[in-house]
């Protein structure tokens, strides 16, 4: 019996050496799939043969909204080329199922536009720059992020009336980053990975004009202490809410905050207590302590967005005592829009998916980060109101901003699918030269023109009466 300890022992050991393999094997994985996928394969964009109607596609996604809130979003979305890229996450989505895929996936953000990455506050108080909107989260090829993020720098260049020379530039700088980051990504250790983050008050790059960055670091002190005073509850709490009665109530300003019938959340004679406790079930067992000390107290619909808009969308307010409140922000999470392309969530809850996709991705994540399920069958993700949360307003932006913008976005979506995926083998395929960046700047630029058509078509049917869009004012 004890003579066969030995040999076990032996294999075990075999077994423990060869149950992963090195960095450089990894990498020439990466490199093999170039056989069947070259990287030159993701240049330009062609539209599909029968592809469909961007109006139809549109109207199809606002299944399930409520229809008094859908001309807001068809509104917001009529502003520009560069809104409604913001709001047309569905239409990429289907674009990018007919291109060539490498065939490596990661968790992927699933709408990387540049608006949806951002500063927020880590449970900690530091604030980090990092992805920060993951409704559409799902495993996917990591370059239709990649794809999607190019493009939407491309159309933003278009949008400040930069010249196209700068754009390219710009585009090409952003996949730069992202390959570089990535083949650092690949040769540190899987924990160092997994810890990394992206301090904003710290951030610093090499690559970029001294100058520039002392003038982002400028502006990002002021917004970082601008948002730090909205977001405290001296302030918060007077701008929401009102004491017309004996419970404090969050103001009505329709048609964007309001509160909804029991026929719009059903629910509303129990206090959503089922949704409440459900939503606490999804907490971990040490936040669980901290909100049980809160006691829910009002609830209205908040329009957030221009994607989201129709969606339910709430903000709740909890009390922990008479100048104790929490804001708690309620969205509404559908199926991925990359769901049909990239295959269905494995979670039974959309707002589970939402929030694993969101703690894979994110370095830090919300410290009431949860997910419930409404009586009327909705899936619901539960994260704090405004927390500090920083997202770019890039109406004055130059050239030499936009750029260092895009590297952060770059820096940021390359950490995020370095945690989730395999960072030696995204780099082996992408390489060390500058083949994949110029196909990727040369896809965005013409992609850029797809959305231009598409928003045309979208504007023309708003003018022709087949969409009704109520501007705001």
């Amino acid at each position: 019996m004890n003579k066969t300890v030995p040999g076990r022992r032996i294999r075990a050991a075999h077994q423990a050496k060869t149950a992963w393999l090195t960095v450089d094997e990894r990498a020439a994985q990466g490199r093999a799939l170039r056989d069947a996928v070259p990287r030159v394969s993701h240049a330009g964009w062609r539209p599909a043969s029968g592809r469909r109607d961007p109006v139809e596609l549109l109207g199809e996604s606002n299944e399930g909204r409520i229809p008094e809130l859908v001309p807001i979003r068809f509104g917001r979305m009529s502003a520009s080329p560069f809104a409604f890229y913001r709001g047309s996450a569905a239409l990429m989505a289907a674009d990018l199922a007919t291109t060539p895929t490498s065939g490596i996936r990661v968790q992927a953000c699933g709408d990387a536009h540049l608006m949806n990455f951002g500063g927020f506050a880590t449970p900690e108080r530091n604030v980090i720059f990092d992805i920060n909107d993951l409704d559409e989260t799902l495993p996917a090829p990591f370059e239709w992020d990649l794809k999607r993020l190019a493009a939407s720098v491309v159309i933003a260049a278009q949008h400040l009336e930069l010249p196209d020379s700068d754009a390219a530039r710009v585009v090409t700088d952003l996949v730069r980053e992202y390959r570089e980051r990535m083949h650092n990504y690949a040769a540190m250790r899987a924990l160092d990975v997994w810890y990394d983050r992206i301090d904003l008050q710290k951030y610093q790059d090499r690559a970029a004009d001294p100058a520039i960055v002392s003038a982002i670091r400028k502006r990002i002190a002021e917004r970082i202490e601008m948002e730090r005073r909205k977001s405290v509850p001296d302030h918060l709490y007077p701008k929401l809410v009102s004491h017309e009665g004996v419970m404090p109530r969050i103001k009505d300003e329709p048609p964007l905050i309001f509160h909804p019938t029991a026929e719009q959340a059903p629910g509303l004679e129990s206090g959503y207590a089922a949704a409440i406790a459900s939503y606490r079930d999804s907490l971990p067992e040490h936040i669980r302590i901290l909100f049980d000390r809160f006691h829910f107290v009002d609830m209205a619909v908040k329009v957030v967005g221009v994607g989201s808009v129709g969606t339910m969308c709430a903000v709740c307010l909890f009390m922990a005592a008479d100048n104790d409140p929490l804001f708690l922000q309620v969205k509404e999470a559908r199926a991925s829009v990359l769901d049909p392309y990239a295959g269905k969530s494995v979670h039974a809850n959309h707002g589970q998916r939402v929030i694993a996709g969101q703690r894979a991705m994110q370095a830090a994540s919300d410290l009431f980060l949860g997910w419930t399920r409404g009586m009327n069958g909705r899936d619901f993700y539960v994260r704090q109101l405004r927390d500090m949360k920083l997202s770019a307003i890039i109406e004055d932006w130059d050239t030499a901003i936009l750029r260092q913008y895009a590297r952060m976005c770059a820096h940021a979506l390359c950490r995020a699918h370095a945690r989730s995926g395999d960072a030696a083998m995204i780099a082996g395929y992408m390489g060390a030269g500058r083949t994949f960046d110029d196909a990727i700047c040369e896809f965005a630029t013409e992609y850029s023109s797809q959305n231009r058509s598409d928003y045309r078509a979208f504007v023309r049917a708003i003018r022709e009466g087949r969409i009704n869009a109520q501007i705001e004012d």
